[in-house]
């Protein structure tokens, strides 16, 4: 298993409370006895709300989970080339956008956005509620990459939601206790009936804030509503593929590599129907 979204908050570096909320401590090794028997391989580390913007924390994590594992960075609106360039350097793959916490301007939202992409290929990540989907349609239509957490949050805005995946937008299979939705393998089959490379699963641990945390029954959740024959695509080479991550033996060690600050080009998508990136 391919873990596409968890948070490692590490007591060494500080937390900013946000609306009154500040969490428990839930390190690399807390995540790493929780998952033991589950098999992940690697992962995507994902910066919270109350987490600082300067990503030092981040940059530790995936210095010490080491090849297989990547990171999603909250970028400050000071943000320089060099700094995601760096980032990107040190295993970063994307950059999110949290709607639900705090107050964007989707203007800036959207240069910093088509910025991380242009200089590093980086896709965008929103915390957001389905139901607010349509009116990020201006944002969404000039973006190349793009991935929704927590499969929308709720059920109202799923029409929408399944309409961005048929243009090519991922869906985290995350967060299942956090959502509001009706029927989670509903959602989950209609997404991969729409289109088999767009759920990307993982436990969102430690749950901060969610009403109910991962559960191992949550994979069986998974495995009924998709099918066992689509079912490593979706617990683990959807998500490897989307953040470029090659498996563990494939991974070349970051140390050994030149520090190499000029920007990546990549092309862009002719269409978000396009499943080859």
């Amino acid at each position: 298993m391919f873990d596409a979204h968890l948070h490692i908050i590490d007591p060494r570096f500080p937390l900013v409370e946000n609306h009154g909320y500040l969490p428990e401590p839930f390190t690399i090794d807390d995540y790493r006895a929780r998952t033991a028997h589950l098999g992940v391989t690697g992962g995507a580390v994902v910066t919270a709300s109350y987490q600082n913007m300067s990503q030092e924390h981040l940059v530790a994590a995936l210095e010490q989970l080491g090849p297989g594992w990547v990171g999603v960075a909250q970028l400050s609106s000071d943000a320089t080339d060099r700094d995601i360039l760096e980032l990107d350097r040190a295993g970063v793959r994307a950059v999110r956008f949290n709607l639900r916490r705090s107050a964007t301007d989707l203007k800036k939202l959207t240069e910093q956005a088509l910025r991380a992409y242009d200089l590093a290929g980086w896709h965008a990540e929103f915390y957001v509620d389905a139901t607010l989907l349509l009116s990020l349609e201006p944002v969404f239509a000039k973006l190349p990459a793009v991935s929704i957490d927590h499969l929308g949050m709720s059920t109202r805005g799923l029409p929408y939601l399944l309409d961005l995946v048929a243009r090519g937008v991922r869906v985290k299979a995350t967060g299942f206790g956090r959502a509001t939705i009706d029927d989670v393998g509903d959602v989950l089959r209609r997404i991969h009936e729409v289109d088999p490379h767009a759920l990307m699963f993982g436990t969102d641990l430690p749950g901060s804030r969610a009403r109910r945390v991962f559960e191992d029954s949550d994979v069986d959740l998974v495995r009924d509503a998709i099918g066992d024959a689509d079912l490593h695509a979706v617990l683990e080479d959807n998500a490897r593929t989307w953040y470029r991550c090659p498996s563990r033996s494939e991974s070349p060690s970051r140390a050994d590599d030149p520090v190499d600050l000029q920007p990546v080009r990549r092309p862009v998508l002719t269409g978000r129907g396009d499943h080859t990136r």
